[in-house]
């Protein structure tokens, strides 16, 4: 049935034929996703006319049948006003049973208590909430005057509100106020702010966390370990569906000390999520990808609650602390590193991150990994860069063509040296490395800025033997090459040498080179610059 057609049977419509319509309506369009932009007018009053249904007193099941015909309308980017407006959004805030700042005062405690009792609602009525909802993360995606609007209308404080029942939550219900949260968080950064410090909306996800994950509180930051049993689909949808809200209000720090605590509860929350399971391996793997992109966000002091676990113990070797998290990232590294056609950026970078600043901060996580990643040398035949090994795949990643991959797998490699250049050196090779010695000023040797413990002699004696012979450039023990002037004459290496240089000299005039030296203090800095004729700094004195 045509849209003009059926608008114009809709006005005459009862009750029932109006809900008999629209289900129509949903079942010829339940997988369209684009729309005719010639009929925007018709989709316009369509929505005014299902809002105006849903303004009166109708059952749950019409209800719901009009909120599926807005759900499908407003998977257009260019959602159709009516449900776009603050009446528009009112209406499904309602149904969604968010508290809104339309509400008088006397309703207030009211309407709280009714989000609170979620499950007194009956079946109908909870599919109601969840279209409703369902309807509201559509609007608040695809149209910035519905985002103004919910900011307007305080709907972010609602879903703050709703929280506050999470444990009676049905499935749909939770995820889908935790998604329209994120989205919230997302689209309007203006609004992390006052739900942070107002709203204590981060207090309130981390105990969604809590009893989603089903935590036992063993010490003040120690969670008990996790079931064996693998962790339902369900839960898992929410938990991460709060990771991302969560990581969006925790994208910049305001310095509160009372988040200290706050945050260090949500690390040791980190930790057992990266030692649990869930049904796939896949959904493992993406829990752990928003555990890595929230420790990123926490300060980095937080990521000692990682490895200290009194209570699970630890390794005698590393001061007593707990390692298995950090082998979860170490394991997780390698595995995004192995991915066939993976974006390094979005996958892997922000792993390394994460390990490069625990280790940069905390001894024990440096120790740990630089075991793994760059054990003592002992063959030096083959190029740093060729291989499986982790250290193999990471040097490789050295010279990536993404300049965020190469500058973070290399300062990552850095750190586990202790920022010392010999130490890079040895398990890179030069040309590896040029690029992060140029980036950090250390063209001239020595280290980065960052302290750290005395150097312990972990050379291998196989590495001492061969180090003489080792090619500083390649970081390997090369075959002896044939001299390719050794059976020249002086007047033939002169020839050869200035052809070199006249070669040089066309490069650098058409730009396609540009010589460069080393300053002093390690940077690069261009060769006309520096170089100069001593005459010429001497034309200007008054010396006979």
């Amino acid at each position: 049935m045509g849209l003009e057609n059926m608008l114009s049977r809709l006005d005459a419509a009862s009750e029932e034929d109006v809900e008999e319509l629209l289900r129509n309506f949903n079942a010829e369009n339940m997988q369209t996703f684009t729309f005719d932009p010639k009929e925007e007018k018709l989709r316009s009053r369509l929505c005014q006319s299902v809002l105006t249904v849903l303004g009166r007193e109708v059952p749950p099941t019409c209800q719901k049948t009009c909120l599926e015909t807005l759900r499908i309308l407003s998977r257009d980017k260019r959602v159709p006003t009516p449900v776009a407006n603050r009446d528009g959004m009112l209406i499904l805030g309602e149904m969604a049973k968010l508290w809104t700042e339309e509400e008088e005062e006397e309703e207030e405690e009211e309407n709280k208590q009714q989000s609170s009792e979620g499950k007194a609602l009956t079946e109908e009525q909870q599919r109601v909430v969840v279209e409703a909802l369902k309807c509201l993360c559509n609007v608040v995606y695809n149209s910035p005057t519905a985002q103004q609007v919910s900011v307007d209308v305080r709907l972010a404080h609602g879903l703050c509100a709703s929280l506050h029942s999470a444990r009676t939550w049905d499935h749909e219900v939770g995820l889908f106020t935790l998604r329209l949260l994120f989205l919230l968080s997302a689209l309007r950064s203006d609004l992390r702010g006052v739900l942070r410090s107002e709203w204590q909306a981060v207090g309130l996800l981390t105990e969604v966390l809590e009893h989603t994950l089903g935590l036992r509180w063993v010490g003040p930051y120690e969670a008990a370990p996790p079931d064996p049993q693998p962790l339902p689909a369900e839960d898992n949808e929410r938990a991460m569906e709060a990771l991302k809200a969560l990581f969006n209000l925790t994208l910049s720090e305001t310095g509160a000390e009372e988040e200290e605590h706050q945050f260090r509860r949500i690390a040791a929350i980190l930790r057992h999520l990266l030692m649990l399971r869930t049904e796939t391996e896949e959904k493992t793997e993406e829990a752990h990808s928003h555990a890595v992109n929230l420790l990123n966000n926490l300060p980095v002091s937080c990521l000692d609650v990682l490895i200290d676990v009194p209570v699970q113990g630890g390794f005698e070797k590393y001061g007593g602390k707990n390692m298995d998290a950090v082998q979860v990232l170490i394991d997780f590294m390698e595995k995004r590193i192995d991915k066939q056609g993976s974006n390094y950026k979005e996958g892997l970078t922000p792993v390394l991150s994460l390990l490069t600043e625990g280790s940069r901060h905390h001894r024990e996580i440096r120790r740990f990994i630089k075991a793994q990643v760059l054990p003592p040398l002992k063959d030096v035949k083959i190029r740093p860069e060729i291989g499986t090994t982790t250290r193999n795949k990471l040097v490789r990643l050295m010279t990536h063509v993404d300049m965020g991959v190469k500058q973070t797998a290399a300062e990552f490699l850095f750190v586990l040296c202790k920022e010392s250049v010999d130490n890079l050196l040895k398990y890179t090779g030069y040309g590896n490395a040029a690029g992060l010695l140029v980036a950090r000023g250390l063209l001239a040797g020595g280290r980065g800025e960052t302290q750290y413990s005395e150097d312990e002699d972990s050379d291998t004696e196989e590495y001492k033997s061969a180090k003489p012979f080792i090619n500083p450039i390649t970081g390997h023990v090369e075959e002896p090459m044939p001299n390719p002037i050794e059976e020249m004459t002086e007047e033939q290496k002169e020839i050869e040498a200035q052809k070199l240089v006249y070669m040089f000299d066309r490069l650098s005039r058409k730009n396609v080179i540009r010589p460069m030296v080393v300053r002093p203090d390690g940077t690069l800095a261009p060769f006309e610059e520096t170089f100069r004729d001593p005459l010429e700094d001497n034309s200007g004195s008054n010396s006979d």
